[in-house]
């Protein structure tokens, strides 16, 4: 890569794209989209009024299979907290240079190149997102909708410390439970009241309790509201509470074992109701995405590093339509999600060079 192609990087990374802020999500998306609609693409634009708009940026269709690539414009960095660029020999560093303003440029170049090559590029679409780091509960709605409409996806987080690309991802849900209890005067009338705190310290043993760490599965609660004061018996209560999983099994375990906790008073004269739900659902290995491993392989004459990732990213929402995706595209960086972010340099080049490769073997209907 050149030092033009390091002034386009400088020019998105300095933008502030913090999710939260639509003005400048909605700038770094409207270069993205300029960018793409130079080689060809054209712009469907997803209006929303407080967070940024969603992108789908589509060539021209002809008769084959068709290959979604997925990126996200937002970043995880409010105003005046972290907007610089710098680099040196071996790193670039800056807000969203590897998560994910990097991965989606790294779509970018290969795509200019296999414009270059073949002067019009067919049945590639980009699909940018703006609210990924807050969960995604706008985006994931388009989609999954979406990607009904393709046979492959390709995600451009960042990859591995060795290049791997991402075959499997947990599940994971925020979940609440608000617990009524009898407020009384702990003093006078204790045995009139129930205790919405109580009933909370039951239930959090018991979903605590949901968790398999040799399955992968976690259920934490995160926090504890409740009570008004030490003289008076808690009329109310709240937990909220993570559920993280890497199978569909786990995942129904869990969430048959929570409506059973949350349907059982543990303490008499208390009742809960439960809210929140599932973000992403897990992201699992497929033969489909073996297969699409296998033909990357056999195309470039590589042997694909794979790992799989705690972590959730907008992969897991495609993956659970049945699309063969794989994640991970970006380059390699670390810090993410810090002010120490930063990406490889020799990464960003080796990542274009292989997304190039196989862009071209799908234009040539090889897949």
């Amino acid at each position: 890569m050149g030092s033009q192609s390091f002034d386009e990087l400088k020019q998105i990374i300095e933008i502030n794209s913090w999710t939260k802020n639509k003005e400048g999500v909605d700038r770094n998306g409207e270069i993205f989209a300029y960018w793409l609609e130079e080689i060809g693409y054209t712009l469907t634009r997803y209006p929303r009024e407080k967070i940024g708009d969603h992108l789908h940026l589509t060539a021209p269709e002809k008769e084959g299979k068709k290959l979604l690539l997925l990126g996200h414009l937002d970043t995880v960095f409010p105003p005046d907290t972290f907007e610089s660029f710098s680099e040196d020999k071996a790193w670039i560093y800056g807000p969203g240079v590897c998560d994910m303003k990097g991965g989606n440029y790294v779509a970018l170049q290969a795509l200019r190149n296999v414009h270059k090559k073949f002067g019009a590029i067919h049945n590639i679409d980009f699909l940018l997102v703006s609210d990924e780091e807050t969960g995604s509960d706008d985006s994931k709605h388009l989609s999954a909708k979406l990607a009904e409409e393709y046979d492959y996806c390709m995600v451009f987080e960042a990859a591995g410390v060795h290049d791997e690309v991402v075959i499997g991802r947990k599940g994971v849900g925020t979940f609440f439970i608000d617990i009524e209890g009898i407020a009384a005067h702990a003093g006078n009338h204790y045995d009139k009241g129930a205790d919405a705190n109580l009933e909370a310290a039951h239930k959090l043993q018991k979903l605590v309790a949901l968790t398999n760490l040799e399955k992968g599965t976690t259920v934490n609660v995160g926090k504890i509201e409740g009570g008004i004061g030490a003289n008076t018996i808690s009329p109310k209560a709240r937990l909220t509470f993570e559920l993280r999983y890497t199978s569909t099994d786990e995942r129904d375990r869990v969430l048959a074992a929570v409506d059973d906790i949350v349907n059982t008073s543990y303490v008499k004269g208390t009742e809960s109701k439960l809210s929140g739900g599932i973000q992403r659902d897990v992201m699992q290995p497929t033969p489909e995405q073996v297969a699409f491993i296998e033909k990357i392989n056999q195309l470039c004459n590589i042997t694909l590093p794979t790992e799989k990732r705690g972590g959730v990213s907008d992969a897991n929402i495609i993956a659970s339509q049945g699309v063969p995706t794989l994640d991970g595209w970006g380059p390699y960086g670390d810090g993410d999600h810090t002010i120490h972010e930063r990406a490889s340099k020799k990464s960003f080049t080796d990542r274009i060079e292989l997304v190039t490769e196989i862009f071209e073997r799908f234009m040539e209907g090889r897949f």
